[in-house]
């Protein structure tokens, strides 16, 4: 990487390190680079600030998978999958809270998480190497946040954000995947009792088990495969929903249950 490529790299991250420690949104990374830059510049923003978070003793428990819906890349104006990493710091208790100014621009949808159980070394993982290593599977309900203003973004903009990682919430009650068809289930999610957004398990890369798929062989492409134990948020299922002080969301996925999570208001304590 060129000095100037890498001086880069480490303003884009401090930029967006610094949006964090703040709660005042950057403005688009992308602008830093030569042409808006390339994913491999924006990935290696990510692992800028991965490492940083690492050395301050935060912990990844798994990755997550953006930019699967074909519903979510009309809304953000991209065309491909992405990943960013999953702390323990960043869990929400199915049914907990969200203290009021922890994100500075959450929005909701809806998912389908995999528990692996098994290592997934292969360049070429296929259906059958997910399957094989796959524990169970959870409802999830994934809060994206975008450190970059007004969700002004780029695919080199998100993937450098970490895939636009905020929090997570898994629910209860693991569900082998005997027990569930993941491309047939259907998705209802609710802000305040209403619903506002839905979708199949078809809607997320055809199927969610296809998503993992290419996260599998896109990780240990780069020397970082997915490992047993890890947490894998595969994508989501239909549209993401802004989230406001008072918010109360559920989902249900036919088949795995329902998670929920609400959104406490300023200075709510509770």
């Amino acid at each position: 990487m060129a000095n100037t490529t890498f001086s880069a790299v480490v303003k884009a991250a401090d930029l967006l390190a610094e949006a964090t420690r703040t709660g005042v949104a950057c403005p688009p990374v992308r602008e830093l680079f030569d042409d808006g830059g390339d994913l491999e510049t924006a990935y290696a923003v990510q692992q800028l600030n991965v490492r940083r978070g690492l050395d301050a003793g935060r912990r990844i428990v798994g990755r997550k998978i953006g930019l699967t819906s074909t519903a979510v890349q009309r809304q953000l104006g991209v065309g491909r999958p992405d990943f960013g990493a999953l702390f323990a710091d960043m869990a929400v208790p199915d049914g907990g809270r969200v203290a009021g100014g922890r994100l500075l621009q959450p929005r909701v949808e809806a998912e389908v998480a995999l528990v692996i159980g098994r290592d997934l070394p292969h360049r070429e993982c296929t259906v059958v190497d997910v399957v094989r290593g796959v524990d169970f599977a959870l409802p999830a309900l994934e809060i994206v946040d975008s450190r970059v203003r007004g969700w002004d973004i780029s695919l080199v903009d998100t993937v450098a954000d970490n895939a636009s990682c905020g929090l997570y919430v898994l629910g209860a009650t693991p569900v082998p995947l005997t027990a569930v068809d993941l491309r047939a289930v259907t998705m209802s999610m609710t802000r305040n009792g209403g619903t506002v957004s839905e979708g199949t398990g078809a809607d997320c890369l055809d199927g969610p088990l296809n998503a993992a798929v290419w996260l599998a062989s896109a990780l240990a492409e780069r020397g970082d495969p997915l490992r047993a134990g890890d947490l894998v948020l595969t994508g989501a299922l239909g549209p993401m929903t802004p989230a406001e002080p008072g918010d109360v969301f559920e989902a249900r996925i036919s088949g795995l249950g329902a998670a929920q999570v609400r959104f406490a208001t300023e200075g709510d304590a509770r």
